[in-house]
Order: structure tokens, then C-alpha cells, then sequence
């Protein structure tokens, strides 16, 4: 499809101008409320009253209901109604509706491989400067460089995620006198040992999300690359330097397959194997509480999935360990994930919107409701919820941290949001690792 650019009419960016001036210069202050009655750290939004932004993300159930509290002050202090829309088909559903011209006025994508075809296509308005600004201001060029598409800057990330952790119940491993491993040999000696136990299930795992099934697949492969071959490696395969099906990367398959594809050791408390594809994501990891599974591989925002009144910390219910290294020489680098809010519209109401978006303001305020975390500077880590989210922080703000987005979230959506999910469920099934990463290979788009 011809690539359209679209340019900031005159009239709006003159309003922009006026309502969003000390936005740049104070939208990383952080020090509003959710719910307070105090309205002056919204001033430089401006006021829109009457006005109606509509969103649509793929963000649903706990986390989407802390997604609309967090901006309810912006709301009721700029007179913006945002209406907000969630559905786990957005990935297939926002192309649609693009395509459509039922676009949303603002969209939050989970991927920057699919922000960048709705870029690329000519769907989406170039971010404003307030926003630029604020991004320059708050992340690291990384975090930057995922909403840039051929040049243009498009979206500013909104939340984050560190990937790669491993959950497990601290008292379960205590009482059977089980010690966090450090190595990924460590990890797969205590893996044995507790199958051959036979009280539980080492793992237990989910892959069903919808449209979107497979992708927390997608996860434990890309853990399993950059620990195995490296950020290099890493880099080159998203960037598809080297071919999917490199063997490098059907070799990581095989070391997630050891767990995955072994009936000994999953899938505590739901079935065997298969059953891994049928299981929510969402509920997947609440054997661990229950002593159905031991081991559970999921993102901080896990922590949004346990029942109310869990108790995450490292002495608590239920706690985390980083997915330990395969190769020490590979260095330490993590995974992650994280939003990036894009415009199709843009309206003076909506640029405000983005502009809030951007900000330390709306970081602190979601963060402090619980289950979520960010990359922004402005963020005060001890706003975070829970011990293991203040940890989750404090890696993605120090600057030795070397960062790796998630890589099918970078791929093409053809590939990261498509056939790569497709290629883990086939693998689930049954199909070979050489198989599937041919198949995936073959589906990456030629130009």
C-alpha cells in the first residue's frame, strides 16, 4: 500500500501549542494521584470539555480496568471522556478497522512490528513534539528508537514489562528444601528432580489468548536465544540478518522443547502437553499456588494475574527468579515488552491525551494501582506494588542494564503477530522445530 505522510495541520498544532506548552517542561513530575480532587497537575492539558477520545488496545480484564482508573483525574480535569474499548483480537481487529476507516482515535499497540505496518501504510499521524519531547526526556533512545518507523516518530511507550521471570511458591520450595537455580544446568537438574518426585508437575503453562494464541511461546524462545547465542545473535535474527531458521534458533527451540514437549514435566494441574494451547494465559500460573506445578515462565505483569490478596514478595505466597543464563559469557541482558500509544487522528483533545500518555504523571498514577511497571525516568520505584515490580524498575532504569525488546514484537507483523504464533502452536502439537522455523522463514515478507 502507498505510504502516506501526513503533516500537522496549522489550527492544531497552534492549539497544541497552547494547551500543551508546560507539558515538556513538567510532564515528568509524577506527583498526582489517581482519584485526588487536585487538578493542577493537569493544567497544562488544557480544557476540552465535551470532547471524547476513544482508545483501543488489547489490554483487558484486571489490567484494563487499572488502564481507565489511571487516566480518570485526566478525565475529569480536562473535561476529556475517553472511551475505552479492549478485545484480545486487536492485533488482527485494529488493521481491520484501519482498513476500514473505523479506526480508533488512538490506539495502543502491544507490538512495535505492528505499529510500524499501520505507519508504513499510511494510518497513523506523526507524534507531536510535545510528546517527542517528552519521550527524549523520559526513556533512553531504545525505548524512542521502537516508535520511529523510517525516520518518522510515531508513539511514545506507555507501559513496561521485564520478561523472562520464573514464578514459584517460596514456601513449596523451602519446605522441599528446592534452591533457586542460577544456571539454566541448575534449572533443568531441579526440574528432574522434582518430576521424578511425582507430588507435582515441574511447570505449568498457557498459550491461549485468542486470535492471539501462541505468544507466550514467542517468549520463552526469545529468553532462550539471547541466553544461549547472545545479544548479537539476538539482533540479527529479529532484524532477520540471519534467517529463522537458522540453527542457532532451532537449537533454542529445542532446549524450550526439553521442558515443553516433555509429558513428565508439564502441564501441572491441566493436562499434558497439548493442553498447554488450550489453557488461558491469564490462569495459567495459579497452580503454583495450588501445588498442581512448581515452576511457572511469565512477565512481571504476571503479577496482575493472582488472585486478590496474593502475597508477592520474596518471602510471600508467591515470588519470581530471573530465567537463568544458559551461557555466563553471553553477558546478562533481559527481555522486555512494553505499549506504544499511537494516533490516527489528531485533534487537539487527542494530542492531550498523548501528551498525558507520555508522561511521569501517568506512569506513577498506573504504577501505584498495582501490576505494572515503566521504563519512564519520572517514575518513583516506590510506587511500585509489589517488591518483585520495584526490582522489575529498577533494571529497566539502570543504565547497565543492556535492554532487548521482545523480539516478535520487533519481527513484521506477518511473522511476530502471525506466523510466529502460529509456528508455536504447530510446535505444540507436534510439528519438529526444523519444521516450523522453515515455515515461519518462509512466511517472512521479501521486501
Amino acid at each position: 500500500m502507498k505510504k502516506t505522510k501526513y503533516l500537522l495541520p496549522v489550527a492544531a498544532a497552534g492549539v497544541l501549542a497552547l494547551t500543551l506548552s508546560a507539558c515538556s517542561g513538567d510532564g515528568g513530575g509524577g506527583g498526582s494521584t489517581a482519584g485526588s480532587s487536585d487538578c493542577s497537575a493537569y493544567d497544562s492539558y488544557g480544557k476540552h470539555d465535551g470532547k471524547t477520545v476513544s482508545v483501543y488496545a488489547s489490554i483487558v480484564d484486571i489490567e484494563g480496568t487499572n488502564l481507565e482508573e489511571s487516566w480518570a483525574q485526566f478525565e475529569q480535569c480536562t473535561g476529556i471522556t475517553v472511551k475505552y474499548e479492549a478485545s484480545k483480537e486487536f492485533e488482527t481487529q485494529i488493521g481491520v478497522r484501519a482498513q476500514s476507516g473505523t479506526a480508533p482515535d488512538v490506539a495502543i499497540f502491544p507490538q512495535p512490528g505492528l505499529l510500524a505496518t499501520q505507519a508504513r501504510a499510511g494510518y497513523l499521524k506523526p507524534a507531536p513534539k510535545t510528546v517527542s519531547d517528552l519521550v527524549d526526556k523520559n526513556w533512553s533512545p531504545d525505548w524512542k528508537k521502537y516508535g520511529t518507523v523510517d525516520g518518522t516518530y510515531y508513539a511514545a511507550p506507555m507501559l513496561a514489562n521485564v520478561k523472562g521471570y520464573v514464578w514459584y511458591a517460596p514456601k513449596t520450595f523451602k519446605d522441599k528444601g528446592w534452591e533457586v537455580p542460577k544456571t539454566w544446568d541448575e534449572m533443568m537438574d531441579l526440574t528432574k528432580k522434582i518430576a521424578d518426585d511425582k507430588t507435582m508437575k515441574p511447570w505449568c503453562a498457557g498459550f491461549e489468548s485468542g486470535e492471539a494464541t501462541g505468544w507466550p511461546g514467542t517468549d520463552w524462545i526469545e529468553d532462550v536465544v539471547l541466553r544461549a547465542h547472545g545479544p548479537e545473535v539476538y539482533d540479527q535474527w529479529v532484524n532477520h540478518q540471519i534467517p529463522f531458521n537458522d540453527p542457532k534458533i532451532v537449537d533454542s527451540f529445542n532446549k524450550v522443547g526439553d521442558i515443553l514437549l516433555n509429558q513428565d514435566y508439564v502441564n501441572g494441574g491441566f493436562g499434558d502437553s497439548r493442553s498447554i494451547l488450550s489453557t488461558a494465559f491469564s490462569v495459567a500460573g495459579q497452580p503454583v499456588l495450588d501445588g498442581q506445578c512448581a515452576m511457572h515462565h511469565q512477565a512481571s505483569f504476571q503479577a496482575a494475574n493472582w488472585p486478590a490478596g496474593t502475597n508477592v514478595a520474596e518471602d510471600g505466597d508467591v515470588w519470581a527468579f530471573m530465567t537463568p543464563p544458559i551461557d555466563e559469557s553471553k553477558g546478562k541482558a533481559i527481555t522486555g515488552g512494553g505499549e506504544s500509544v499511537g494516533a490516527y487522528k489528531d485533534t487537539a483533545e487527542v494530542q492531550a491525551f498523548l501528551a498525558f500518555m507520555a508522561s511521569a504523571d501517568f506512569a506513577n498514577n498506573r504504577v501505584k494501582l498495582g501490576g505494572a511497571i515503566s521504563a519512564n525516568k519520572g517514575l518513583d520505584p516506590n510506587n511500585a506494588q509489589s517488591a518483585l515490580d520495584k526490582q522489575s524498575i529498577q533494571l529497566l532504569q539502570d543504565p547497565e542494564t543492556v535492554f532487548r525488546f521482545d523480539g516478535s514484537d520487533l519481527m513484521p507483523s506477518a511473522v511476530g503477530s502471525n506466523s510466529f504464533w502460529k509456528g508455536i502452536v504447530s510446535w505444540i502439537n507436534g510439528s519438529s522445530a526444523q519444521q516450523v522455523t522453515d515455515s515461519i522463514e518462509s512466511s517472512w515478507p521479501k521486501s
